[in-house]
Formats: structure tokens, sequence, C-alpha cells
């Protein structure tokens, strides 16, 4: 099996098929074991629905033996709520991309 790095680069969909072909996981098996239907993890795969709510990306992170942060997405999710808790570092941050 490939070594993964611990964290993806890659968009959503993509990632999940890495993971998927890393685990020799098919959709019906993750579907089994995080609760979603087969059909809505091809949507997700195909770019079809958006990203999925980090509770979805939780369960399935813990299918494919990940953690949830492993997704770029979520990544994103968690800097998000955290900086918007800190409005000062949010103005630092602008004025220095600004620069």
């Amino acid at each position: 099996m490939a070594r993964r790095r611990r964290f993806s680069e890659e968009p959503f969909g993509p990632t999940l098929v890495r993971l998927m072909a890393e685990t020799g996981v098919t959709y019906r098996a993750l579907a089994a074991s995080s609760g979603l239907s087969a059909g809505y993890l091809n949507h997700l795969v195909h770019g079809n629905r958006p990203v999925p709510s980090n509770e979805v990306v939780e369960k399935l992170a813990e299918a494919l033996g990940v953690e949830p942060e492993h997704f770029r997405e979520y990544r994103l999710r968690v800097i998000t709520e955290r900086l918007e808790q800190m409005p000062e570092l949010i103005d630092r941050l602008y004025r220095r991309l600004g620069d």
C-alpha cells in the first residue's frame, strides 16, 4: 500500500478517490461503513454535490482510516471558524496580504 501524506493537497473528490484506491474500498463498502449511500459518494467524487459537512467528512475519514484534517476543505473550515473568533488577526492578515 502507498504511504499516505498527512494532508491532501487535492480537492475533495480526487482525495476521496485516491483514499478509496489506496485502501481497496468500493463505493458500496464505503457506503456501508460510513452510513452514506453509494450514489451520494459517487456524486461527491464527481463534483455533482458540494463538499459535505464536517460531520460527514468525519464519518468518511473514519471509514477510510485517516483524520478528518486529511481533507483540505475540512482544514479550511477549521481555519475559517477559528479566524472568525479573532477579528484582530483577520485585519492583520488582510493588511499583510495587501502589501
